[in-house]
């Protein structure tokens, strides 16, 4: 399709995203498509691209998600969260809670609108996090835990997060995981306060990653470093975290940056036919 479409772009602690609200999937989702869109130079900008889909399987919506590179994603913590103020500014659901359906399965939201029109909070239902034994890290003196979170994660633990040269410590990480993984590198502040870096399998480092902020919590709760609620501070910006019983919740900001009409045949290097899967 090469009409002009009308999206918004979000951020949730700086992890940014372009939504285009399409409940009759009308628009194609291609690797090409996300890639243009996301693109930072050529097209609009982010770390993703989502669309709001109809619901399926009982939820009220759907998400699809694509990584900048053009890359399927199974969850998005703070995507899931500028998904909902997509749809709620767009009338397709209403809040206080709506359910959305994700790879990783169904989540709720609790969606709060803010005292003014471009900001709003949310906490969605993260799922349990499953949290793997503690391994030798991939740089000397350092310690590493996978953690699945529906995506999967490797939080590495004994390194200054601020010192790190993260693409390398990714890079080396990478070479277990052939279909890519997250990884979080993660220091205890004080109290039941953390602080990471991230980068994301199909972006690179970003400024926030909300399913690895759970992984985070998640570990350094196993290893009884923090309580059951904790505050992970991201480089874009402070996200909560509740562990439970019923698994992991986050919340934090959602702000809405703009709306943009874009016509794809004239964002650089996209293909609107490109039928890869």
């Amino acid at each position: 399709m090469t009409l002009p479409l009308t999206l918004t772009k979000h951020h949730g602690a700086g992890n940014d995203f372009v939504v285009l609200v399409d409940p009759l999937d009308d628009v194609a989702s291609t690797p090409a498509v996300a890639r243009a869109l996301c693109d930072r130079h050529r097209g609009v900008g982010a770390d993703g691209f989502i669309r709001v889909l109809a619901g399926t399987g009982g939820a009220d919506l759907t998400m699809d998600l694509r990584n900048a590179d053009g890359s399927s994603a199974e969850m998005s913590g703070n995507g899931i969260r500028c998904l909902a103020q997509a749809a709620v500014l767009a009338g397709l659901v209403s809040p206080p809670t709506f359910t959305v359906a994700t790879p990783a399965g169904v989540r709720t939201i609790v969606y709060e609108p803010g005292d003014r029109p471009w900001l709003a909070r949310a906490s969605v239902d993260m799922g349990r996090p499953r949290v793997g034994r503690d391994e030798p890290g991939p740089v000397a003196g350092s310690r590493a835990i996978a953690v699945d979170m529906g995506n999967p994660h490797l939080v590495v633990l004994g390194l200054e997060p601020a010192s790190v040269d993260l693409p390398a410590l990714a890079a080396a990480a990478s070479t277990a995981w052939p279909a890519g993984v997250n990884v979080e590198v993660a220091a205890v502040e004080g109290g039941d306060r953390l602080r990471m870096r991230v980068f994301e399998r199909g972006v690179g480092e970003t400024l926030a990653c909300g399913t690895g902020t759970c992984a985070v919590a998640a570990v350094a709760r196993a290893r009884g470093l923090v309580g059951p609620a904790v505050v992970v501070a991201n480089p874009g910006g402070d996200l909560a975290v509740e562990l439970g019983d019923d698994g992991a919740r986050l919340a934090g900001p959602t702000v809405l940056v703009a709306t943009v009409v874009v016509d794809l045949a004239a964002v650089a290097g996209c293909e609107p036919s490109d039928d890869e899967p």
